[in-house]
C-alpha cells in the first residue's frame, strides 16, 4: 500500500498545476455552474478515479519508459500519431503555461518582476530533470501533502466564515467566466485536459512499477484524491465567491483574507504546484524524442526549457483563455482510446 501510495500522491502532483492550485480553473471548470458544478465535481472524480487507475496500470504493463510505445499500442498507426502529437503539443505548451503562470505569481504576491519567476522556475526545473526518474517522483510526491493542507484549512475557514448563504451565493457564482457552456461537458472538459496533460508521467510512472496491481490502485488513489481536492476548492471558492470572483488567483486571494502570512505561505505552494506540474511535462517531452540519462537528453532538456522561457513572455492568462479548452477537446481522443485499453486489456500479452 505504501508504493501505491506514494504513485497516488505524485498522481495528484503532476495534475494539480498553476490553474487547480490558484483556483482559476475550479471557479470556471466548477464553481461558475453553482449548485450544478457539484455534479461536474461527482463525474470528474469519478473519472479521474478510473483514467488514472487505467494510465497507471498500463504503464506497468507494458513498462514503459516513454507515452510513444503506449500510444501506439492502444490506438494504433493513424489514430496513435493524432494522439503522439496531441501529447507533445499538450507538454510543450502546458510547460510554457506553467512557466508564465510563475511569474504572475511573483508579481501579484510579491511585485517582481514575472521575468525573475519565470527564470527561477525554468532554471529549478531543468536542475530537477538532471536526477533519475525515481528521485523526481519522490520531489513531486513530497510536496503534494502541502496542497493538500492548505486546501483544506481554506475550506474550512470559508464556509465557517460564509456571510451569505449558498442560495444567495448561486445567482453570483453563474455570473463568473465559464470555459464551456454546460456542466457536464465543462467535468469531460477538465478531465480530459488534466489527463493529457499527466498521461505522459503518469504511463512513466506505472513503467517504473512492476507490480500492475500496486501500479493501478496507486492510480485509482490518486485520481479520487484529486476529485476530493476539487471538491474541496469547488465549496471554499463558492462560499466566497462574492469577494474573490474577480480574482486571478481565487485560492490566493482566500489565503490573503485569512492573514497575509498565510498569503505568502499560499503564494509558494502554488509555486510548487506549478513547480511539479512543470517537472513532469519537461521530463516526458524530452523523453519523447531523447533517451533518458544520456547527454543530448541533458542538452534537449536545457533547450526545450529555455524555449518554453521564451514563449512564457505570452503571459499566463492569455495562454490559459485558448490553450486549455482546445487540449481538453483534443485529449478526448486519448481518453477514449484508454478506455478501449482497459476493455481489451492491451500491453497483457506483450509482457508475457
Amino acid at each position: 500500500m505504501k508504493k501505491s501510495l506514494k504513485i497516488a500522491s505524485a498522481f495528484i502532483g503532476i495534475v494539480v498545476g498553476a490553474g487547480f492550485a490558484s483556483g482559476q480553473e475550479i471557479l470556471q471548470y466548477f464553481t461558475s455552474f453553482g449548485y450544478w458544478g457539484f455534479g461536474a465535481v461527482l463525474v470528474a472524480t469519478a473519472l479521474f478515479g478510473y483514467l488514472g487507475m487505467v494510465l497507471t496500470g498500463l504503464g506497468s504493463r507494458m513498462q514503459t519508459i516513454s507515452h510513444e510505445d503506449a500510444v501506439y499500442a492502444i490506438s494504433g498507426r493513424v489514430l496513435g500519431k493524432i494522439i503522439d502529437y496531441t501529447l507533445i503539443l499538450t507538454l510543450f505548451g502546458i510547460l510554457v503555461v506553467m512557466v508564465a503562470g510563475a511569474g504572475s505569481i511573483f508579481s501579484q504576491q510579491f511585485d517582481l518582476s514575472p521575468a525573475f519567476g519565470r527564470s527561477i522556475m525554468i532554471i529549478l526545473v531543468i536542475l530537477t530533470i538532471m536526477l533519475n526518474v525515481k528521485k523526481v517522483i519522490t520531489i513531486i510526491s513530497s510536496i503534494t501533502p502541502f496542497l493538500v493542507l492548505m486546501v483544506v484549512g481554506i475550506t474550512a475557514y470559508s464556509l465557517m466564515t460564509m456571510d451569505s448563504s449558498f442560495a444567495e451565493l448561486e445567482p453570483v457564482a453563474r455570473e463568473q467566466l465559464s470555459s464551456t457552456p454546460h456542466w457536464l461537458l465543462s467535468a469531460i472538459n477538465y478531465v480530459s485536459l488534466a489527463i493529457a496533460l499527466g498521461a505522459s508521467m503518469s504511463l512513466v510512472m506505472g513503467g517504473a512499477e512492476k507490480d500492475e496491481k500496486i501500479a493501478a490502485r496507486g492510480g485509482l488513489i490518486g485520481g479520487l484524491g484529486f476529485g476530493f481536492l476539487i471538491l474541496l476548492s469547488y465549496l471554499a471558492i463558492f462560499a466566497k465567491v462574492d469577494v474573490v470572483g474577480s480574482s486571478d488567483l481565487p485560492m490566493l486571494a482566500l489565503a490573503d483574507n485569512i492573514s497575509p502570512i498565510l498569503g505568502v505561505v499560499m503564494a509558494i505552494v502554488i509555486f510548487a504546484m506549478i513547480y511539479n506540474t512543470a517537472v513532469s511535462l519537461l521530463l516526458s517531452f524530452s523523453a519523447r524524442f531523447v533517451e533518458m540519462g544520456t547527454s543530448r537528453f541533458r542538452i534537449f532538456v536545457i533547450i526545450s526549457g529555455a524555449a518554453a522561457f521564451l514563449l512564457s513572455f505570452l503571459g499566463f492568462t492569455a495562454l490559459v483563455n485558448w490553450f486549455y479548452p482546445v487540449v481538453g477537446y483534443l485529449g478526448l481522443l486519448l481518453v477514449g482510446a484508454l478506455v478501449v485499453a482497459d476493455i481489451r486489456k492491451t500491453g497483457k500479452t506483450a509482457k508475457k
